[in-house]
């Protein structure tokens, strides 16, 4: 037969949209795709997406509690990295699906419904003819 359909699984759908909320975000983003070519400081990061360290700083606590990027401290500075190749493969991924052109609109069913059935009023006694001789 086919291929063997995967069963629900609640807990990886949830750490899913997790995932994709994280991703979610034009900045955050940004970083990511930054992240999976190479391990930069906060600094860096918040010049390359225009914003301040402390906004970047945020950014990046969201995408680690999603589990999409790892930290390590080397003095006063943290550097940031994607946690895995399966990051950059996510933005890749992204990046394609929005090339890929939307599907044509639905073609609108042929309207089903009848005229309403007109109300049939009483009708007019009408005047008598004159007789003509």
């Amino acid at each position: 037969m086919g291929a063997q359909r995967e069963s629900w699984d609640e807990d990886r759908a949830d750490r899913a949209v997790t995932v994709l909320k994280a991703v979610a975000d034009p900045s955050r983003y940004r970083l990511l795709w930054a992240l999976s070519g190479a391990e930069l400081p906060v600094s860096t990061l918040a010049e390359l997406i225009g914003a301040h360290v402390a906004a970047t700083s945020q950014h990046l606590a969201k995408l680690r509690a999603a589990g999409l990027v790892t930290s390590r401290r080397d003095g006063t500075r943290i550097y940031y990295r994607a946690a895995g190749p399966a990051v950059r493969t996510l933005l890749e991924d992204a990046s394609l699906a929005a090339l890929t052109p939307p599907p044509p609109p639905a073609t609108p069913p042929a309207p089903t419904t009848t005229a309403p059935a007109r109300a049939h009023a009483p009708r007019r006694a009408r005047a008598p003819h004159p007789a003509t001789d």
